[in-house]
């Protein structure tokens, strides 16, 4: 097996190095050349290292796009602490249970995120360091005794520009947060080694994997200073990994703070982009709209590659974009936090999408043996696989199971093996729902609805959505005597879950059918919901 035993923080240096006055990041107001933004990185490590943090220990980013945040990320590896990326839109008890999972020794937190950091810390008794960024010198919120919390920008002026001595290597790691099978994230445990190649396909998207830092460095000199305009959130493993790939290919990472289609195509003419990243219809159908209503606007000439991950486009958009960019090539990458970016997707005349994958990608059946052509089973990937998911040996086991002594990563989505062998793509095998690149499971939300004090019984299923992909909705039965209304669910469910897994229609019927074990009619469900 191919090695690469360096720190991704290390290796992102090596190319500032050798450019150090070309732009690394563009972010808002920030504008960040390679050497000033190794700077801040390092000074930001060697204060998270005299604090107190050290190796193996875990760090939570909890902020919105923002140069703080790659900053931060880059920091950590390079203090060898496990960086752990915090959904900002969660709420209360989802919060505490990334913190309470990733075992949060530090955290950096966004001052409009720091009360609900605050009224949370003690779900991570190990907590004992926050940095509070965007606060103008004052901290936005009081944290418990025990936890010193500091302003970011003065910690990083206050320390040397110095790398930390601390043997970084490629056995280093980095947490990407998930959503699990039963309906809570899961902390999916990569080394920095294994996410170079199964995550940032050996800084090489289109080639075979550069095994040596000279490589990398070499490439990204030839490769002109052009931009990558990234609209998927950081906080997300895919916005991670498109940052990473772009600053080790030496290019210039544009982000988006909020998603606003104009301002979008405005970045990409004004940084001369060659790459757009979206996620699936949710981003590029605002996109499509906003160009088709002000054609020959904006100017798109740089644009060479529109890539789309974490949820699929459809034919409709892909061919309304199409019609307008005709020179674009526009590609879907396929793959999981638990398995890295594991293929490109292709879709033929027949509509079907196929899984274009390098070798070490299958189909195993309900056995766990790789299906004949014509069968169905789980797509699965072997290789460079994640450690396993933190803390939790028993998924671990469930996710990443060794058959034949070859460790596998099941992906939770389904295929069917063509007769010639090709793997045709057709959807997850769970119900969870897709809306958006977010994954939504029904249980949670069943949960949540269940809490109220009205409802007696409820299912939550996905129904199909122009822009979304899917989204949530419910059918639900209340108590004898009791009433509540659409707008008094939502509500009650906005208290305890993300807005995105409140459900966007709620249908009311006398009784919610299951089976006479008990079990949910989901079927029954989904008609129900696609009735008029």
């Amino acid at each position: 097996m191919s090695r690469m035993d360096v720190n991704l923080a290390d290796l992102v240096g090596a190319v500032a190095d050798a450019m150090p006055d070309r732009c690394a990041l563009v972010c808002g107001g920030d504008r960040l050349s390679y050497r000033q933004l190794m700077d801040r990185a390092s000074r930001l490590a060697q204060h998270l290292v005299t604090s107190g943090l050290g190796p193996d220990e875990t760090a939570g980013l909890y902020m919105p796009n923002s140069a703080a945040y790659v900053e931060s990320l880059l920091a950590c590896m390079l203090a060898r602490l496990i960086p752990v990326n915090i959904n900002y839109r969660y709420t209360g008890s989802e919060l505490a249970h990334l913190f309470t999972a990733g075992k949060l020794a530090g955290l950096i937190v966004d001052a409009q995120y720091a009360p609900l950091a605050a009224a949370v810390a003690a779900a991570s008794p190990d907590l004992r360091h926050v940095l509070v960024t965007g606060n103008g010198g004052t901290l936005a919120a009081s944290f418990p005794a025990g936890i010193t919390a500091l302003d970011y920008d003065t910690a990083i002026a206050a320390a040397p520009a110095v790398l930390p001595d601390n043997g970084r290597s490629g056995d280093d790691k980095l947490i990407i947060f998930t959503g699990g099978t039963t309906g809570l994230p899961k902390a999916v445990l990569w080394r920095h080694e294994d996410l170079y190649f199964s995550v940032l396909s050996g800084a090489n998207p289109t080639g075979p994997p550069h095994l040596t830092v000279g490589e990398v460095v070499a490439a990204a000199r030839e490769r002109p200073p052009s931009g990558w305009v990234n609209t998927a959130p950081l906080m997300h493993g895919g916005g991670t990994g498109i940052v990473l790939l772009a600053l080790l290919g030496g290019l210039k990472v544009v982000l988006s703070r909020k998603f606003d289609p104009a301002q979008v195509l405005r970045l990409v003419s004004a940084e001369e982009a060659t790459i757009l990243s979206v996620v699936g219809d949710a981003m590029a159908r605002p996109i499509a709209d906003e160009l088709a209503a002000h054609l020959g606007e904006y100017d798109l000439s740089s644009l060479v590659i529109l890539t789309s991950g974490a949820a699929l486009l459809s034919r409709s958009v892909r061919e309304q974009i199409q019609a307008m960019c005709p020179n674009l090539l526009i590609t879907e990458a396929f793959g999981s936090s638990e398995s890295g970016a594991d293929s490109q997707l292709s879709q033929g005349e027949d509509g079907k999408r196929r899984v274009v994958h390098r070798g070490d990608t299958t189909v195993l059946d309900e056995a766990l043996r790789p299906a004949e052509p014509g069968g169905i089973g789980q797509i699965a990937r072997s290789g460079r696989v994640p450690l396993g998911y933190y803390g939790d040996d028993a998924a671990t086991k469930a996710t990443f199971p060794v058959i034949d002594g070859v460790r596998w990563a099941l992906l939770g989505d389904m295929a069917e093996v063509d007769r010639d062998g090709s793997i045709i793509f057709l959807g997850r095998g769970s119900m969870c729902i897709n809306t958006g690149g977010e994954k939504v499971y029904p249980e949670e939300v069943e949960q949540a609805l269940k809490a109220h004090p009205a409802v007696m019984d409820a299912l939550v299923a996905g129904v199909p959505d122009e822009r979304f992909g899917e989204r949530v909705a419910a059918v639900v039965s209340l108590r004898p005597g009791t009433a509540a209304d659409t707008d008094a669910l939502r509500e009650h469910c906005r208290r305890t879950l993300a807005g995105y897994k409140v459900p966007a229609r709620i249908r009311f019927v006398a009784q919610v059918r299951r089976s006479p074990s008990g079990k949910a009619d989901y079927r029954w469900a989904r008609a129900v919901l696609a009735g008029p």
